[in-house]
């Protein structure tokens, strides 16, 4: 498919439409190895573009991982607080990324960043058993009754109904926790049904796919295409 060139340079996320010009119009862009000067050419979406001598992600849907801290909302925007889309760097603000399902304000870990409405329904879906890996803090630890209640599914006392989702117990305080719904505050929910509130959550996996643990909190980077298929990897959790 042939695009415009600065539209294509607008697209890496990197430059407004309009810096996208100017770069062409400097010569600073070349395409395929040869300068190109006119911001209206018109040239295939898959070809290797450089600014600077840089080459340029310009494929239009991209995929990010984010090491969410605590005290951040999931959210695209907030008046009074930070969100998660503040962490995203200037040069990526372009892309129109959004996460993908929700973390509560106070918990860490996996997130994940799209600008592909299909692909976050699809993680987000429970009809898609994606299974998602917590590691909780409780006071007190969890016991076997509580691993039963988790397997068997729960009844929370306003009547939600939680599906099946597996627990176990690591002792310390620290426990494991596999859920493949996204009900609201849903782990913390349960554990504190069975008394035992949760202290401190963090999401470690999104199916297959785990939090890349060189990843510093407040930080994100692309998913390699490998990452993406795993997110869609068979569990055997639940």
């Amino acid at each position: 498919m042939l695009t415009r060139l600065d539209k294509l340079i607008a697209g890496s996320g990197r430059f407004s439409r309009s810096e996208a010009r100017e770069a062409v119009r400097a010569g600073r862009v070349t395409v395929g190895g040869a300068v190109i000067t006119r911001p209206e050419e018109k040239v295939d979406g898959g070809a290797d573009v450089c600014v600077d001598g840089e080459r340029l992600r310009t494929d239009a849907l991209r995929y990010f991982m984010l090491n969410k801290p605590a005290g951040v909302l999931t959210a695209a925007r907030d008046a009074r607080q930070p969100t998660v889309l503040d962490l995203v760097p200037e040069e990526l603000r372009g892309l129109s990324l959004q996460p993908v399902g929700r973390l509560d304000k106070d918990t860490t870990g996996l997130l994940l960043l799209t600008n592909d409405g299909a692909f976050a329904h699809r993680v987000m879906s429970p009809k898609s058993g994606i299974v998602k890996t917590y590691l909780a803090r409780t006071e007190p630890d969890v016991d076997a009754g509580d691993v039963r209640e988790f397997e068997r599914g729960m009844e929370l006392a306003d009547g939600t109904r939680c599906l099946p989702a597996g627990l176990e117990g690591l002792g310390g305080g620290l426990c494991l926790v596999y859920v493949h719904e996204g009900k609201y505050h849903q782990v913390k929910r349960m554990l504190a049904a069975r008394g035992k509130p949760v202290l401190e959550l963090k999401r470690l996996a999104i199916g297959g796919l785990e939090l890349d643990g060189e990843l510093g909190s407040g930080k994100m980077r692309e998913l390699l295409t490998d990452e993406i298929e795993l997110i869609f990897a068979h569990s055997h959790r639940l």
